[in-house]
């Protein structure tokens, strides 16, 4: 698919989205490029706030896709965030919008961060306003790919919100969210990840290695998908199990459902969940870097092996000393190990990459996956109901 011409994607219906994620390792540097420009704005906002309270609570969220941005990248800054001046939390606006008092605390000072492509989503909008009225000190960062969105534009001039933008081409106009997904992910990592810059732009670049790796090897994950199945799973642990969800989505909005999909982690796949497996699924586990946490991911990988259950059963990461699975791997190279939540870009390429070429070999139009038009690109048919205490 990367190698075709646009006029062959065309005929595909497929142009669009093939050009959007083969585009991703280029947006991750424009990226970085603009965090660099903003970083003074970004760290005066924030400055300013904490003085005045001292920690915070930050609320990430986002629905659908962008709900998952969130889930990523929370569990990686509840560790190397600076957890003096903030506590993370992951919350989908579809959440908050159905039970906002489940969710938001009148007394406690919160930064809502909103992720969002459009900024023009019902719950995105309604969780701001939702927000706004219940909780007393209250302050906003839009991360989001739309200048123009509903989002961006009501903090126009709102000392207590900054909007943050995404390269103007992560405004994917594919039906999937895939460049929105990752450039939002990393900005987000930029802004509140406490490495040093150094580090920040090395890491950058070892991924956007990795991710051009993933173009590179189409034809070998062309033979993954050749694979007969009608079922998959993808499997994860702390942000990679953010991740797993979020390519779970994927491959269920390019294959409209023709192919269905699990998600979960590495420990609690066997709790139930494992009941999905039969000889037609095909099974991926983003494997941790932490060398603890790999333990678990590798357990189950060689447990699935070893019930000789699904056709393909596989790992999907970086190599690491001795600490490796014994059966297939899709193994990422590169000059160090990297945090999970960073890694997760590279791995989602790959996710990507999967859906992009099912959503193919099932027959369907990756640029337009829904055949009936009952899922739409922005969502449609929301009813926001109004709110009385």
């Amino acid at each position: 698919m990367f190698s075709k011409t646009d006029e062959e994607l065309e005929q595909l219906s497929a142009r669009i989205t093939t050009r959007e994620i083969q585009q991703q390792p280029q947006l991750w540097q424009e990226t970085w490029s603009i965090y660099q420009d903003k970083k003074a704005e970004i760290q005066a906002f924030l400055d300013k706030i904490n003085q005045k309270w001292g920690k915070l609570r930050v609320i990430f969220t986002g629905a659908g896709t962008s709900a998952y941005v969130g889930n990523t990248i929370m569990p990686y800054l509840q560790q190397h965030g600076d957890r003096t001046k903030y506590n993370f939390e992951s919350i989908d606006t579809t959440k908050i919008v159905s039970t906002p008092k489940d969710y938001l605390e009148p007394e406690t000072p919160t930064i809502l961060v909103s992720f969002a492509r459009s900024g023009d989503s019902p719950e995105s909008v309604a969780t701001v306003e939702l927000a706004k009225k219940i909780v007393k000190h209250l302050y906003q960062v839009a991360i989001t790919c739309a200048p123009e969105g509903q989002l961006a534009k009501d903090l126009t001039g709102d000392a207590t919100g900054l909007v943050v933008l995404t390269p103007a081409k992560s405004l994917d106009q594919g039906f999937a969210m895939t460049g929105s997904f990752s450039c939002m992910s990393l900005t987000a990592l930029l802004i509140f990840d406490t490495l040093d810059d150094q580090r920040k732009e090395k890491i950058i670049g070892e991924i956007a290695q990795m991710g051009r790796s993933v173009i590179e090897r189409e034809p070998e994950i062309q033979s993954l998908v050749d694979t007969d199945f009608n079922r998959i799973t993808y499997i994860g642990s702390g942000s990679l199990g953010g991740l797993a969800e979020e390519t779970r989505l994927k491959i269920l909005e390019l294959t409209a459902g023709e192919v269905a999909a699990l998600f979960d982690t590495s420990m609690g796949l066997r709790h139930g969940p494992k009941s999905f497996l039969d000889s037609k699924t095909i099974v991926f586990d983003y494997v941790s870097n932490n060398s603890y946490t790999r333990q678990y991911d590798l357990d189950i990988l060689n447990e699935i092996k070893g019930d000789d259950i699904v056709p393909l059963v596989m790992a999907v990461g970086q190599e690491k000393d001795d600490q490796n699975f014994a059966g297939k791997s899709f193994t990422f190279e590169a000059d160090e190990l990297l945090p999970d939540a960073y890694l997760a870009l590279p791995d989602v390429m790959f996710g990507q990459t999967i859906a992009l070429l099912t959503s193919i070999k099932v027959n369907n139009k990756p640029d337009t996956p829904s055949p009936t038009g009952t899922v739409n690109r922005v969502v449609k048919g929301v009813t926001i109901h109004k709110f009385i205490e």
